[in-house]
């Protein structure tokens, strides 16, 4: 089933939970002069997502899709959305549109250097690329300004049928940390890798002072998203910098 719920004004998460896998996947759209999608979603998944857009607007009027890096949850979908938006356009770090997205999608890419700034009406997206950060070499974040809303991919990934807007950050990070345990012990290990710019670059996010962190996977978190993010920072530091279990893949 795919829940849609308004977590800033205009903003809206569409969720939908698999069962299978117990985990949640969500896009965001951003309903506005330009209508922006971030995350398509899986190809599977498009008559479901897209049939939640509906409710909002009508899909040919979004013109750009974002997302971080790629990967099928990410941007699976993008084509079928460009066939369903004439005037679409995707947007994504200078790496991933050269190296992927101009010769996966049927039109290029809008590549976004690091700190540009997208204005889609009155929100204000500034592209910040995080290479490995969630994952990827491809890897980027957008901050919407008007909001404070960070659209964070896969940081703060929670498994498990959650509620769409968590108010606590010990709760959103301790879910988190459970995952990348879990993920440690088996056949997903690795899943964030840990550079020596991870603890740098989630530090560089916390200083824009997010009041929201949009995750794929799991709960929006609504608060102070500064201390969250430093939060993060010191857990996955704790975690996985050299020398730490989990590091070794024994957590």
């Amino acid at each position: 089933m795919t829940d849609v719920t308004e977590i800033a004004p205009d903003l809206y998460r569409i969720s939908t939970h698999v069962p299978k896998i117990d985990l949640q996947f969500a896009q965001f759209l951003v309903v506005d002069d330009e209508p922006l999608l971030f995350h398509t979603g899986l190809r599977a998944m498009y008559p479901e997502v897209r049939q939640a857009v509906e409710r909002l607007i009508d899909p040919a009027r979004i013109r750009w899709i974002g997302f971080s890096h790629f990967e099928a949850d990410e941007c699976g979908a993008l084509n079928e959305w460009l066939t369903a938006a004439p005037r679409a356009q995707a947007i994504c770090s200078v790496v991933g549109a050269y190296v992927n997205i101009n010769d996966f999608a049927i039109r290029p890419a809008q590549p976004m250097r690091d700190e540009q700034v997208l204005t889609t009406g009155k929100s204000r997206f500034r592209f910040l690329q995080t290479p490995h950060v969630p994952h990827c070499w491809d890897a980027g974040l957008m901050f919407e300004e008007t909001s404070g809303t960070l659209l964070c991919s896969d940081l703060f990934h929670q498994s498990g049928q959650v509620e769409a807007v968590s108010e606590s950050a010990a709760d959103v990070v301790e879910r988190h940390r459970q995952v990348l345990l879990a993920y440690q012990a088996g056949p997903f290990a690795n899943y964030m890798p840990y550079t020596d710019a991870t603890d740098r670059t989630l530090r560089r996010l916390a200083l824009l002072k997010p009041t929201r962190l949009a995750t794929m996977h799991g709960s929006t978190f609504a608060g102070d998203g500064e201390q969250a993010l430093r939060d993060l920072a010191r857990m996955t530091r704790d975690l996985f910098a050299p020398g730490q279990p989990a590091a070794s893949g024994k957590p």
